[in-house]
């Protein structure tokens, strides 16, 4: 699994573009296409804390703008050789005529409360959802 650190996620995503491996795309029954570009990117902060990033191309839904969620699991592995799965979700927001943007999960992953390292033995994306409408900030 590869690590990256956060700094370089926005120059990542930024440099990958339309040519890059393309993931999962959105429902088919949405109006617009989302695809996650390349596979998620898996960052360790400390012996169980990770975050996970996902690189969302969505070059379909300008210039309005969309919004949705990633439904991913995640397969990790304790020292004990405790395995787990678990299911997760996160949203995102494609602002108007950006065409793309990232999606970062926390997840802290342990049996032990933070008593030793884990593992991220993979990222899977299951499933992800786009609207039309973008949530608007209160600015």
């Amino acid at each position: 699994m590869k690590m990256i650190s956060m700094l370089t996620i926005g120059a990542m995503i930024a440099a990958s573009g339309a040519a890059a491996a393309a993931g999962e795309t959105a429902e088919p029954s949405a109006k617009h296409t989302v695809t996650v570009v390349g596979a998620p990117l898996v960052m360790r902060l400390n012996g169980d804390e990770f975050r996970i990033a996902f690189g969302i191309d969505g070059k379909g839904c300008m210039p309005r703008g969309c919004s949705g969620s990633i439904l991913y699991r995640v397969r990790w592995i304790a020292p004990d050789g405790t395995s787990r799965s678990d299911a997760r979700r996160v949203a995102y927001n494609i602002s108007p005529n950006s065409g793309r943007t990232i999606a970062v999960d926390r997840q802290y992953l342990d049996t032990a409360e933070g008593a030793h390292t884990t593992e991220v033995l993979d990222v899977r994306v299951d499933r992800i959802t786009c609207r039309d409408d973008v949530p608007t900030s209160g600015t």
